[in-house]
């Protein structure tokens, strides 16, 4: 399955997922890419600036804005047969709209990565519409190279979006906001930065390796009276961070149901 993928559209997410592909050992004969402005893709795949004329491609990565979903489609649908799998990457565009705009392809899904499926480290949600088993198998292969590809419901996908496709966000928030803390209160701003990169990619790793949920490994970390516990407390008192990334999940996650409810309008 898959031998033959359209990317319309080369941003920064498909491309990076086209990296990815590329690293864990596809052909890129195998890739066709149109982008009405990037110059070149990964791996020297030629891009194109108009569709193909004619062809059908086992699957169909819809790389483009939402709001030009309209514009494009029509242009799109004529090389989604009956055994081609739209695999979309565009927020707030629920699969009944997908089926609505290419009704003749096999199945359309839903794939919410983040960028670091250039590095075969993301998680990848997935929601679909007509796939049996031996198609949702062969999606989870397909995109198995590029980090940790889960079926969820339609329903929760917004939150997932909040959860896996913004996190690296919030993330990155959080290790700039313990660097400038160090920075504050001493260290110079490079070595901060440096300290606060290289331990949360090391405590990263040790979570992905454990046996013990996240929570567990703080305690762990954490012995009474100590060092580490004077700061926890501080995170933990009143379930401070608790309830603000819960009010930050919250705001993305409403954030992306309000766009698909402007999709359909």
């Amino acid at each position: 399955m898959f031998d033959s993928i359209l990317l319309v559209g080369c941003g920064n997410m498909a491309g990076a997922m086209l990296e990815g592909w590329l690293a864990a050992g596809r052909d890129p004969s195998g890739f066709t890419v149109v982008d009405p402005v990037r110059d070149g893709a990964p791996g020297d795949i030629p891009v194109a600036r108009q569709l193909p004329q004619a062809g059908e491609f086992d699957a169909i990565l819809l790389g483009v804005k939402p709001q030009n979903l309209p514009d494009v489609a029509p242009q799109v649908a004529p090389l989604a047969g009956s055994g081609t799998v739209i695999l979309s990457l565009l927020a707030g565009v629920e699969l009944d709209v997908l089926a609505q705009h290419f009704p003749t392809a096999r199945a359309h899904v839903r794939v919410m990565p983040n960028l670091a499926v250039s590095l075969g480290k993301a998680p990848v949600a997935l929601a679909q519409a007509g796939l049996d088993e031996a198609g949702r198998d062969g999606v989870i292969a397909l995109m198995a190279p590029l980090g940790t590809p889960e079926w969820i419901g339609e329903d929760k996908f917004d939150l997932v979006t909040a959860l896996a496709g913004s996190g690296p966000a919030f993330v990155y928030r959080f290790i700039d906001a313990l660097g400038g803390a160090a920075t504050r209160l001493g260290l110079p701003e490079d070595q901060a930065r440096r300290l606060a990169i290289a331990m949360v990619e090391g405590a990263a790793s040790l979570a992905a390796a454990s046996p013990h949920d996240p929570g567990k490994l703080a305690d762990m970390v954490a012995s009474k009276g100590g060092v580490t516990r004077a700061g926890l407390d501080v995170l933990d008192d009143d379930e401070a961070l608790s309830r603000l990334i819960t009010e930050c999940l919250r705001a993305a996650r409403d954030r992306s149901a309000q766009m698909v409810r402007e999709a359909r309008k």
